[in-house]
């Protein structure tokens, strides 16, 4: 067998790994173990490899997000760049209705800036100020992590393969443009019941949401798929994730664009 079959077999059994748990509601072990634990490479192969699976089932992409946009949680798992993941619009979930806990494995919330796009970023440098200009609005979100891999036991590897740990989402309704406030000098609190508050700033968040959408709209057209007019954007968290749970209230405020909040409903899966 030759070193790329190798590769090959090796993307396409740990695809099947997490498919596999994400099908039965089972956590699955790491797929590290396939694929190594800092491969970028075949890690985003992997994650394509599901996503273009979904698509394939009628998935309908609306969006992407960005993980690992904390210094400190690049710390813990030894790496030095954020990751991706792509929404599909059944991960969006309806403000004033409860959040089903039961169809998410392991759920962990977070509070980040959500850019909806009112233009294309394919074609250019791809420079700050492109970017901004490409955002129509901004909402508050609170992100549902989620992950196949048992008891997040996660390197960057594993969290790029299996969709950037993506879950879910929750948009507020009020939208907010970029000239009504500065990213990167909001702050932020969420409570989640019987928790510490999570708190941060936007700066928390590489430097400024908004450099972290640069990343992703040049990341994401180096990959093939570049972002998009009318999709969403998740950010990345502007503090700690939380667990999440039934019966679970979420609150969010995020100064100049406001509050949601959430409750979860259902038994964990």
């Amino acid at each position: 067998m030759t070193e790329l079959t190798q590769e090959s077999t090796m993307i396409r059994s740990a695809a099947d790994r997490l498919a596999v748990a994400a099908q039965t509601g089972v956590p699955c072990p790491p797929v590290r173990d396939l694929i190594g634990a800092v491969d970028i490479d075949a890690a985003y192969a992997v994650q394509q490899e599901n996503n273009r699976a979904r698509v394939e089932a009628g998935g309908r992409v609306v969006g992407r997000k960005i993980g690992l946009t904390s210094a400190a949680v690049q710390a813990q798992l030894g790496v030095d760049q954020p990751d991706l993941g792509v929404l599909f619009a059944d991960m969006q979930y309806d403000v004033e209705a409860p959040v089903p806990v039961d169809g998410l494995l392991q759920p962990r919330v977070e509070a980040e800036i959500a850019f909806v796009l009112g233009k294309d970023l394919v074609d250019g440098e791809l420079d700050l100020g492109q970017v901004i200009d490409a955002v129509h609005h901004a909402v508050p979100a609170i992100e549902i992590c989620a992950s196949r891999i048992a008891g997040w036991d996660i390197s960057f590897a594993d969290t790029v393969a299996d969709n950037a740990s993506a879950g879910g989402f929750v948009l507020g309704k009020e939208p907010v443009s970029l000239e009504a406030f500065v990213p990167s000098e909001v702050t932020m609190t969420m409570t989640v019941t019987g928790q510490d508050d999570s708190t941060g700033q936007g700066r928390d968040c590489l430097g400024d949401p908004l450099l972290a959408l640069q990343w992703l709209a040049r990341t994401a057209r180096d990959l093939g798929d570049p972002l998009l007019a009318g999709q969403v954007v998740l950010s990345g968290a502007l503090g700690p994730m939380r667990p999440a749970a039934a019966g679970a209230e979420v609150s969010v405020t995020i100064s100049g664009l406001g509050s949601l909040d959430i409750t979860f409903a259902g038994a964990p899966r």
